[in-house]
């Protein structure tokens, strides 16, 4: 059942206006250098701050309770098909491990900004609707989908940057030994070629998942992540150039060899 009238034309307008908000957004972060107040770039000038490990439990709010309730009102059609359910399997595999596993890792969290605490949940709450509710009731996908090429191509780009993403994020966990501040240089597996290999591996998840799905909500999201977290890298790999005489400076910013 439809959660409010015109409900597919209202999810495509949501989709195309994060498209160009993110597009424009991702183009002044990178043109401007600006650098959004959260983490090492945390200021007070962004105003009321909240502990840092709430706005990572605030994630795992949209993943136990958005999503279920989302799927709740799907339909049993797009419920019963064995593509959607492994879309669904995989979109909520990335949130079970980045919002819950990843989050009892960390050890020490900068306070985050209530208004970047709150610009980031609305937009996981956002696009958590728009995949789940792309998956569990607007699109029934034919059964042999999931052999087709873009599929099995968009799975194994998936797959892989999630292994990257999640072992990326191990590295920079254990850099610090308990009661240790400060930063460090990080070793091992991509970072040896990037600074940003965290952000690399989940923006080629989300590209193997627009691409596996070919949907606008999956590309939409693909864009969204390059668009947010690709200046970040950049901006992660000049800070340590700065910070470190002895930086690795064949390391690229994101893109292994190339970028």
């Amino acid at each position: 059942m439809e959660l409010f009238p015109n409900e597919e034309q209202v999810h495509k307008t949501i989709c195309i206006t994060l498209l160009v908000f993110f597009i424009f957004s991702g183009l002044l972060l990178s043109v401007c250098n600006v650098k959004v107040a959260y983490g090492r770039y945390s200021k007070t000038t962004w105003g009321p701050v909240a502990p840092g490990l709430v706005d990572w439990w605030c994630h795992s709010v949209s993943l136990l309770i958005v999503y279920p309730l989302v799927a709740w009102y799907g339909s049993q059609e797009c419920l019963n098909s064995t593509t959607n359910r492994y879309f669904l399997m995989l979109y909520i595999l990335h949130y079970t491990n980045r919002s819950i596993f990843f989050t009892l890792k960390l050890k020490a969290v900068k306070p985050t900004p209530i208004v970047i605490l709150c610009c980031s949940n609305l937009f996981l709450i956002t696009n958590g609707y728009l995949q789940v509710r792309y998956l569990s009731y607007l699109k029934v996908y034919d059964e042999d989908w999931i052999y087709s090429p873009q599929c099995v191509f968009g799975s194994f780009l998936f797959l892989s940057g999630l292994y990257i993403n999640s072992t990326s994020d191990t590295i920079l966990t254990n850099l610090r030994q308990p009661g240790e501040v400060g930063y460090k240089i990080p070793h091992g597996g991509l970072f040896e070629y990037v600074s940003g290999a965290n952000y690399f591996g989940e923006i080629v998840e989300w590209f193997g998942f627009g691409l596996a799905t070919l949907s606008l909500p999956g590309i939409t999201f693909a864009v969204c992540t390059l668009a947010n977290i690709g200046p970040r890298a950049i901006q992660h790999h000049q800070w340590y150039l700065k910070k470190f005489e002895n930086y690795p400076k064949k390391r690229k910013a994101l893109i292994p060899f190339i970028f």
